[in-house]
């Protein structure tokens, strides 16, 4: 349940707080006043979508935070790797540049992780939610809502894409002969000019170091005969002198142990020159090249830069795409073969996926009947008397008869009028009907969900008189089981109320700022007279709010 909201420079809201209460919670006021700015902050601190627009003009940043109790979130926070802290607190704060951060109880999270933790604690259903009716693609999603048929989805889910998969690869493999007599040229070729290039991963490099050290070979040939002659050849070597100063210290150690560490010290580096004399000598014997070796190094080098600027790959790549042309010249070797074989796979796959698709179809029709009930008994208390409801199903029109859904078409239908004939919902209701059948999915699905919280702005847009009662009682016998948030304008609803807000607008030193007010009984009488008769609040406008509380709380009292 969400028990406080608080914002902060949120559009003309400078700074706004609401204690919410169980049950029936209603905000009304003026248009234009902020009502739906509240529900855009609400949808903000879930992870909505921001921008900057959202920050109030002059204001360095916004920020909203909320507060929900008796919410099962233990398992969202294992899935995040998130300590629950038992409080749940969600906070978004909106730079003037549009960036936000998000914390769940302090801890900083992503706005996607805020988002599907908001869908666990609450539900917004907007003014444009009716209008989603008419886009009949949607209808298949509110009936497997109802179903609950995800155990039978998940099962048709993995038999249709096993057959997708073997469809890919059949249709991967099955081409035309002419083609398949080009692509295996192209493959043949590409094999014979990599397997003759003999590649070896890292000789590029060996080469590039061998072609340089054969350019600079004369003064390499210099240096190292240098430096071999200093240790070891010439008289006086450092050799030479280091053996005579190994002896002479090893004589004088004999005499004075101290210089022991001194003796070692000298044979150690005596040991390093003869070494590094090895090294010279060895690379000196290596560095007679000729014209041949040079040239056979950089012919070497240009085909290997060739192939890798031809297949736009590096050496490894070059590898990795033989071993690929390879693997796939074999397939086309034996495609047919292997085709034959897809098909076989395929022909079970499709058996395999219209059995799923069967029982997926059989627990829709057995849902869509029972919706239909309940929707159609639903609407009819909502001042619907000769209304009927079908949810229909018919096989998918497509060419194998299924698709990633399963193989049905489903379409809602409704006649308002008796003796009507069921037709398309986008064809046949009004705008008030929509919102009607609307909330009559929404009280139905309310019973199965798990959302603690349901908000509904301005969703009885299209109604009045009787109807707006029935709506209203609606509403208020749902909220006996969920807590309601509702904006409206209609007094019929704003009556059933447990909790009342009115917002207002006012302007001071060339701002508009709002304001949210928890209203009293004597508050609740003004504001519902001030729906009745807008202005003009009359005795008998008084009178008129007085008898809707008074019936309001029996209605309540009875369903309770």
């Amino acid at each position: 349940m969400l028990t406080d909201l608080h914002i902060e420079n949120i559009a003309v809201i400078e700074q706004a707080d609401v204690a919410f209460g169980p049950g029936f919670n209603v905000l009304t006021g003026e248009t234009g006043a902020g009502k739906s700015i509240l529900i855009d902050s609400i949808g903000a601190v879930l992870g909505g979508r921001v921008s900057r627009e959202l920050v109030r003009s002059g204001a360095k940043n916004a920020m909203v935070s909320a507060v929900f109790t008796d919410c099962d979130a233990g398992t969202w926070f294992e899935e995040n790797d998130l300590e629950d802290p038992g409080e749940l607190i969600l906070q978004r704060r909106i730079s003037a540049d549009g960036k936000s951060t998000c914390r769940v109880s302090g801890l900083p999270v992503t706005a996607q992780q805020l988002r599907s933790l908001g869908a666990l604690l609450l539900d917004i259903h907007g003014q444009n939610d009716g209008r989603q009716l008419l886009d009949e693609t949607r209808h298949q999603d509110y009936l497997d809502r109802f179903a609950g048929i995800d155990v039978e989805m998940a099962e048709y889910s993995a038999a249709y894409n096993s057959w997708r998969a073997l469809k890919r690869e059949i249709g991967r493999l099955g081409m035309d002969a002419l083609e398949k007599a080009r692509l295996t040229e192209t493959l043949s070729a590409e094999v014979r000019e990599l397997e003759n290039a003999k590649l070896r991963p890292g000789e590029e490099e060996e080469l590039s170091q061998l072609r340089d050290r054969m350019k600079n070979a004369e003064k390499l040939t210099e240096a190292v005969e240098g430096a071999y002659s200093a240790l070891y050849e010439a008289d006086g070597s450092a050799i030479a002198l280091a053996g005579e100063a190994e002896h002479l210290i090893a004589t004088a150690a004999a005499m004075a142990p101290e210089l022991k560490a001194a003796s070692e010290s000298v044979a150690q580096a005596r040991f390093l020159l003869e070494d590094a004399a090895e090294r010279l000598n060895d690379l000196r014997e290596g560095l007679d090249f000729s014209a041949e070796e040079y040239d056979a190094a950089e012919s070497r080098l240009s085909l290997l830069r060739k192939l890798q600027r031809k297949y736009g790959t590096d050496e490894a790549g070059l590898v990795s795409r033989l071993e690929a042309s390879r693997r796939r010249l074999g397939e086309l070797e034996s495609s047919d073969d292997l085709l034959l074989q897809l098909e076989k796979d395929l022909k079970k796959a499709e058996k395999a996926v219209l059995a799923a698709g069967a029982a997926l179809s059989a627990k829709r029709a057995e849902a869509a009947k029972a919706l239909a009930e309940r929707v159609q008994a639903e609407l009819k208390y909502l001042n619907m008397p000769s209304v009927r409801f079908v949810a229909e199903l018919s096989p998918k029109q497509t060419k194998e008869g299924f698709d990633a859904t399963g193989c049905d078409e489903v379409r809602f239908l409704m006649s308002a009028n008796a003796g009507d004939t069921p037709g398309r919902i986008a064809h046949i209701a009004s705008g008030g009907e929509l919102s009607r059948v609307m909330l009559a999915l929404k009280s139905v699905f309310a019973e199965r969900d798990a959302v603690g919280t349901l908000i509904f702005d301005e969703i009885d847009t299209g109604v009045s008189g009787i109807t707006a009662q029935r709506v209203g009682e609606k509403m208020g016998a749902l909220s006996r089981h969920r807590q309601l948030i509702c904006i409206t304008h209609l007094p019929q609803i704003a009556a059933m109320a447990d909790s009342h807000f009115c917002i207002s607008k006012r302007e001071d030193g060339g701002k508009t700022f709002t304001t949210v007010a928890a209203l009293d009984h004597g508050g609740r009488v003004l504001e519902l007279a001030r729906l009745y008769g807008g202005d003009t609040v009359t005795d008998t406008t008084r009178k008129s709010a007085e008898e809707q509380l008074e019936a309001a709380e029996r209605f309540k009292t009875g369903v309770g």
